[in-house]
């Protein structure tokens, strides 16, 4: 009995030993793919960095692609201010960004707590139709707006730019579900203490969907600093550009096509504050988005 005690334990721990090895094989194999995978992910943005500090002669002379500099310049990003007016372009984004958010925000919240909380004729067939607008290809719904905005006169205005960005469909279905994982209870037991609904959703709702609410305020930032077709459609008066409309002026008519150190060196400096925010806000973009596509 004591003999294959021993034996049974000793096929244990080579089981045991067996199935260790396994799972670190396994997970070497699996970081040396994601370390790959991560490599060719961000070489993009490091050959970017790495052709804005070269020089306009050093990267023309490079008849094979080196992968390292020994004589980084600045003088590319001091050339992206000057030859075209960067810094303009930067704050009409900003000031697209935030207006643009702004208003999103407030037309996304108040739709999602009227399919999530209120009780009206029609309620399902309307969400089911907003809905439906996600399978509507964008191209049509630009050709849509073009010609509403043209006909009301705002071409080449910070409101043309901004009253087609200010809904989205799938913002309104995130938040709604994440609207709909809060108890009824406090609802009903709100309603009792005769609190009113749009009170209701000031001080109960949105601070149990901050971080949703959060993540939709850093993606909406994210897309409007991005947009690129519509403010190329919409305006061609230089005072209205966005950085959108910047990186195609300086490629015509700042540095020409061949400079392109300068140009790489405007698309970094465009680049960096959506990195940092990214970066700064990533766990809660990933909580958000969890939160807000799970139910019970």
């Amino acid at each position: 009995m004591n003999l294959q005690s021993k034996q049974t334990a000793r096929s244990y721990a080579q089981i045991e030993k067996g199935t260790l090895m396994k799972n670190q094989v396994l997970r070497s194999v699996t970081y040396f793919f994601l370390g790959l995978w991560a490599l060719i992910v961000l070489f993009p943005f490091y050959w970017m960095v790495l052709t804005s500090v070269k020089s306009y002669g050093a990267y023309n002379s490079e008849y094979i692609p080196r992968f390292f500099t020994l004589s980084p310049t600045l003088e590319n990003y001091k050339e992206a201010f000057t030859a075209v007016p960067l810094g303009k372009y930067l704050l009409n984004t900003t000031l697209f960004t935030l207006c643009t958010t702004a208003l999103m925000l407030v037309v996304v919240t108040l739709a999602a707590f009227a399919f999530a909380r209120l009780q009206f004729m029609g309620k399902q067939i309307a969400f089911v139709g907003f809905l439906s607008l996600m399978m509507i290809p964008n191209e049509l719904v630009i050709i849509t707006n073009f010609v509403t905005i043209t006909n009301l006169d705002m071409r080449n205005t910070f409101q043309g730019l901004i009253l087609p960005s200010v809904m989205s469909v799938f913002y309104i279905y995130l938040l709604k579900e994440n609207f709909e994982q809060i108890p009824d209870s406090l609802y009903r037991a709100a309603k009792v203490d005769g609190t009113s609904d749009f009170k209701y959703l000031i001080k109960v709702m949105i601070p149990i969907s901050k971080p949703t609410l959060v993540t939709i305020t850093i993606l909406k930032v994210i897309e409007c600093w991005n947009s690129y077709v519509w403010p190329r459609l919409i305006t061609d008066d230089q005072a209205c550009f966005l950085v959108s409309n910047g990186i195609q002026e300086i490629r015509e008519n700042g540095f020409g096509r061949e400079n392109v150190p300068a140009m790489m060196a405007a698309v970094v400096v465009i680049s960096v504050p959506l990195i940092i925010l990214f970066l700064a806000f990533r766990r809660k973009i990933m909580d958000g988005v969890s939160r807000g596509g799970t139910k019970g």
